[in-house]
């Protein structure tokens, strides 16, 4: 199983409208794409912006490049996201899930 992270930051002003809109797009995007086993979206507000990590799980890399394209290091964006992020990783994070808790 690979864990796959994403960072992006947003005003905190427009951290829940951004989460709605992540609700809409994203996340949906992941977990409806054969092979993942799970997205979640970590928040963490840091003092005037909010930071946000995605953290999905998939069975191997070719289902993680059903969803992301051939490079899946290459960080996939949505049309509004240059509304709302002030920051944010242009990579996506991969790693082996060497201890999976159970049903995951």
């Amino acid at each position: 199983m690979i864990a796959r992270t994403w960072r992006g930051e947003t005003a905190s002003t427009d951290a829940d409208a951004y989460v709605a809109y992540l609700e809409t797009t994203g996340l949906p995007g992941y977990r409806t794409t054969p092979g993942n086993r799970g997205a979640y979206l970590l928040r963490r507000d840091t003092g005037g912006s909010t930071e946000f990590v995605t953290l999905s799980f998939w069975d191997d890399l070719r289902s993680i490049e059903a969803f992301a394209g051939e490079d899946v290091e290459v960080t996939v964006f949505y049309p509004e996201d240059d509304r709302f992020l002030t920051a944010r990783d242009l990579t996506a994070f991969h790693y082996e899930v060497a201890s999976p808790q159970s049903g995951v």
